[in-house]
């Protein structure tokens, strides 16, 4: 069986932390933290996340606010992170805005 992707798609507002093991893209608003051992967390265009993210990988194109935590992060072009980054890969899009620390490796 493929592993199942979770969607939760703009217009949707939770308050509280969210796990998953799969995959995730949150396009909607999200206040807590959003946690995964292993999976992918998407951060699309039209989400606005208040609250920290631990998750295998996160690749973020809309606006974050709280620590991210993770092996591999992306900010696409759009993106806007304020807060921190703990990361053993980052790659970073020219029109992403970084409000925060770094620390990349390990």
């Amino acid at each position: 069986m493929a592993s199942a992707t979770n969607v939760l798609s703009s217009g949707i507002e939770i308050t509280g932390s969210i796990r998953f093991s799969n995959d995730m893209i949150i396009d909607g608003q999200i206040e807590g933290e959003i946690i995964s051992e292993k999976g992918k967390v998407t951060i699309g265009e039209n989400a606005k996340v208040k609250g920290d993210i631990t998750a295998g990988e996160v690749k973020v194109f809309g606006n974050v606010e709280g620590k991210i935590t993770s092996e591999r992060c992306e900010l696409k072009s759009k993106s806007r992170l304020n807060g921190d980054i703990k990361t053993k890969n980052l790659s970073m899009e020219e029109g992403a805005s970084l409000s925060g620390r770094t620390e990349i490796g390990g």
